[in-house]
């Protein structure tokens, strides 16, 4: 279901008041009423809320997230919160931990984040359900980060409107996902929002909570959610290390001739942070990167099929590939995702 942004500022109105809790905890419906609020209760030591980068020119620098592991995995959604060394979790009692990231997928916009502690309740993947039109549904967030620390993470009530591709919708809501989405019926489409967890009536896992999507031609709000079925093969790899950048491994082979930046025609912006995103500066005439069309302003992702968190990541990655070999890249060019190869021609 789409929202009009009138209703968003309804909604923010509603939920900063206190009205929205207070009627979401009053009893209306006898039995159903008491077994939402026990379902919603069972959830919440699984939710967990996510402070990192943002801040600045409107971009709030909190998401929400909830547990996929008993050891600390935790899945929310990839996004410029995580750009930062220094990741906060804070779990449902109110501990804090510094999180660390194992892994994203920026085509699902999914990330993996761990914690240094044990014996915590979590989502079962293994159980996740399946979703159809007219399900009735409950999305766990952080909104607005309401709740900062053990207070629990808001509930919404709603209904699935409908299961249908989201590339269906491209041009009017920019997004690199283009696979399947739960539509909602529930304005889970809201700052903070993003990387909550979606059940069904009995609680038990069906997606993550989507970004902010905002339809380009009419000003319109999606309220959406990823399946799990969509992301379990993914998060699987990320869990197993297939996504971790090849050179935090001190032991790795490195080869006599790596590819380096220069050769290859790129030229990245100044590394001044200690985390700078890997995002293309310039591209020298008559190289392997223009020949295959980078531009400027392109911000490279993976390499190789592991993540380049940084412009150090990438330079180290680099120095882990022959230059006889084929490097492949995953960037990201507005809201596209872009897959090349590049490859140094053979000097006679």
């Amino acid at each position: 279901m789409i929202y009009h942004e009138t209703q968003q500022r309804c909604f923010t109105w509603l939920i900063s008041s206190g009205l929205l809790i207070a009627a979401m905890a009053a009893p209306s419906h006898g039995q159903e009423t008491t077994s939402f609020s026990t379902v919603s209760a069972s959830q919440q030591s699984k939710m967990v809320k996510i402070y990192g980068a943002g801040g600045i020119k409107g971009l709030e620098a909190y998401q929400s997230a909830f547990l996929i592991s008993e050891k600390g995995h935790i899945l929310t959604a990839w996004s410029y919160v995580l750009d930062t060394d220094y990741i906060t979790a804070v779990l449902n009692d109110g501990r804090k931990f510094q999180a660390t990231l194992v892994g994203a997928d920026p085509r699902l916009e999914i990330a993996v984040l761990k914690i240094d502690t044990d014996r915590l309740d979590f989502f079962a993947r293994n159980t996740a359900v399946d979703l159809e039109s007219g399900d009735r549904v409950l999305a766990f967030s952080n909104l607005y980060g309401v709740a900062t620390g053990d207070e629990p993470a808001s509930v919404l009530h709603g209904i699935v409107a409908a299961k249908a591709p989201l590339d269906a919708r491209r041009g009017a809501f920019k997004t690199t996902y283009r696979g399947p989405v739960f539509i909602l019926d529930a304005m889970t489409n809201n700052p903070g929002a993003a990387g909550g967890a979606l059940t069904n009536r009995e609680g038990k896992l069906a997606g993550i909570l989507g970004k902010e999507l905002r339809n380009s031609l009419s000003n319109t709000w999606l309220n959406y959610a990823i399946p799990m079925a969509e992301l379990n093969d993914a998060i699987d790899d990320i869990l197993a290390g297939k996504t971790r950048p090849r050179s935090v491994d001190e032991t790795a082979n490195r080869p006599d001739q790596p590819h380096t930046l220069h050769k290859l025609g790129i030229l990245l912006v100044p590394d001044l942070l200690t985390k700078t995103p890997p995002y293309i500066d310039r591209i020298r005439n008559d190289s392997p990167a223009a020949s295959k069309g980078l531009k400027a302003d392109d911000l490279i992702l993976f390499i190789n099929d592991r993540m380049a968190e940084s412009c150090k990541t990438l330079k180290n990655e680099l120095s882990l590939i022959d230059q006889i070999d084929t490097v492949q890249l995953i960037i990201q060019r507005g809201q596209e995702l872009l897959e090349l190869e590049l490859k140094l021609e053979e000097k006679n």
